[in-house]
């Protein structure tokens, strides 16, 4: 099994780099392999909205995207794991996910979607913390996974999130977070 790890926090070692490294340590227990991207390290656009991929289901811009694609590509499992910002995905993030614009091009207006070239369904797994005390602090994240995941040809099959974690770090006082994190994924690998 291939997972593609997106790590889409700017903040290095905090909650959402925390949830991602106990989901892992899962996944490699149980013999997965996966490929971890800190999208802090990529220099990218964001989507220009230039239509440019319509035609081909390719992205025009030639930047750090370039070396992401091809694991969103190959992977059977893809994770996202980013905090919520303002009720939604930070920045960093959101300019991945608009990029992918070029699969949703591929797959709604050439037919070609990416199952084909996976050769499975794969999945898609989104993992947040937001500090936010309201009620809907994650329904703008979880709603942008699902359609993240639709580009990429899979089902959105699960999601971990956790509100009121807002410090750096935070999410290790919730033991029962990074438990069910690492049990996630033991379970990804199984099913």
């Amino acid at each position: 099994m291939r997972i593609a790890a997106i790590y889409g926090s700017p903040r290095i070692d905090g909650n959402t780099d925390l949830l991602m490294q106990a989901f892992l340590q899962g996944a490699r227990e149980e013999g997965a392999e996966a490929h971890e991207l800190f999208l802090r390290d990529f220099i990218f656009s964001p989507c220009i909205d230039c239509g440019g991929c319509n035609a081909t289901g390719v992205c025009v811009l030639r930047d750090g995207m370039d070396e992401i694609y091809p694991h969103l590509i190959a992977s059977d499992v893809i994770v996202l794991a980013a905090p919520v910002f303002f009720y939604g995905l930070n920045a960093l993030a959101k300019a991945m996910v608009d990029r992918t614009q070029c699969f949703w091009a591929r797959k709604y207006l050439l037919g070609r979607g990416l199952r084909q070239e996976r050769g499975c369904e794969g999945r898609g797994i989104l993992l947040s913390v937001g500090g936010a005390k309201g009620q809907k602090n994650f329904d703008g994240i979880l709603l942008t996974a699902k359609y993240f995941f639709d580009a990429l040809d899979m089902p959105f099959s699960h999601n971990l999130v956790y509100g009121r974690v807002d410090t750096k770090g935070a999410i290790l006082e919730h033991p029962e977070a990074c438990e069910a994190a690492r049990k996630l994924g033991r379970d990804i690998f199984k099913s």
